[in-house]
């Protein structure tokens, strides 16, 4: 019945109040088990929930709708869930704490809300990322005219990559990259380096990359006089397509960009510091993330391979294709094919070449 999948899974049961279990499954193991008072919140904002003091397997004969979950997460004290399914497929769980008016002690409470109840009620809520505590940042020694953060505990020291970063419980919890119009122009004529470097910055969390300047400005010729504004929009979008889990941010000018930077940072740190309910986290422990969808360096080796390339090559022509990858990066896609049975390599005396497997 159930494989390494998470599942949705809605079915019937004998409550007049709560005539529905809601229940999310992987491999067997059940991550949270509602009763629920109707079968989707819609248009009504909300559904009022209560957890199953037991976990139950779904009873077959019962199950409404078993459906794939194609990812889940916590924002804030929100279960996020993405249904596979064309329609009513988002939807979230909150979890609160209230306090007892006239005792001592606290209750829970969880609604179950969809994309659609949320925007047509429209819920006066704040922000969930508001800070609270002092930030402390790191600015890099190199900087010599470094952006201003007022109220927070900064410091100058030597950073192992990025110009700024926040620090919690003494780990670098977000690094940031600043460049201005000039710098980032510059980056262009060494690009296999600074993709080098990229890869670096990636590495920390919440890493970003952050332009003082506004993406329109590469075009302008009287701004941009080193190269034309076809290279510079082809070399964008290369450093965009290379790197997709980087924020990159064109903030506009340097104002903007210290600005961006210091709400990014303090929405880091309000994030971290907002504990979630102990079910939630309970959950994301337990819960196995989806395999990523294909996409990286290798994907695009890969797909070069397969669709661009001739139906015979050598290796020296993606090196020159990929010159900003290792070797053995490209020798591990292709011994990867191999290994699948889609090439082989072929030898004819001291040459030797590729040739695709076509069925």
């Amino acid at each position: 019945m159930y494989d390494n999948k998470a599942y949705f899974i809605l079915e019937s049961i004998p409550n007049p109040k709560f005539p529905y279990r809601l229940t999310i499954i992987q491999n067997k193991k059940i991550l949270l088990s509602l009763r629920v008072q109707d079968k989707w919140p819609g248009q009504k904002g909300h559904i009022f929930c209560i957890r199953e003091k037991e976990n139950k397997t779904p009873d077959i004969d019962n199950i409404i709708e078993k459906i794939p979950i194609v990812y889940m997460r916590r924002i804030g004290k929100r279960l996020v869930l993405i249904l596979n399914r064309n329609i009513k497929k988002r939807c979230d769980f909150l979890f609160l704490k209230k306090k007892y008016k006239n005792k001592e002690g606290e209750y829970e409470q969880i609604f179950w809300r969809t994309e659609q109840g949320l925007k047509q009620n429209k819920p006066k809520v704040k922000l969930t990322t508001y800070h609270h505590s002092m930030l402390e940042i790191i600015i890099d020694s190199n900087e010599k005219y470094p952006w201003k953060f007022p109220g927070s505990l900064t410091s100058r020291k030597k950073l192992p990559i990025g110009d700024y970063a926040l620090i919690h419980n003494e780990e670098y919890i977000a690094v940031v990259e600043r460049k201005t119009f000039e710098n980032f122009l510059k980056e262009f004529g060494q690009m296999s380096y600074f993709h080098q470097h990229l890869i670096e910055l990636k590495a920390y969390k919440n890493a970003a990359l952050v332009i003082e300047a506004n993406y329109s400005d590469f075009f302008n010729e009287h701004k941009s006089k080193i190269y034309a504004p076809a290279f510079s929009a082809k070399a964008i979008a290369e450093i965009f397509a290379y790197h997709p889990d980087l924020t990159i941010v064109f903030a506009g000018n340097r104002k903007l960009a210290n600005e961006w930077t210091y709400k990014y940072f303090e929405a880091v740190k309000a994030h971290i510091e907002d504990e979630p309910h102990y079910k939630i986290s309970d959950i994301i422990e337990k819960y196995k993330l989806p395999e990523k969808r294909k996409g990286g360096i290798n994907y695009e080796i890969r797909n070069a391979i397969l669709h661009e390339l001739p139906e015979t090559f050598k290796t020296a022509f993606l090196k020159e294709k990929f010159n900003n990858v290792s070797e053995n990066t490209i020798r591990k896609v292709l011994n990867e094919l191999r290994n699948e049975g889609k090439i082989v390599l072929e030898k004819h005396g001291s040459k030797s070449f590729w040739r695709k497997i076509t069925k």
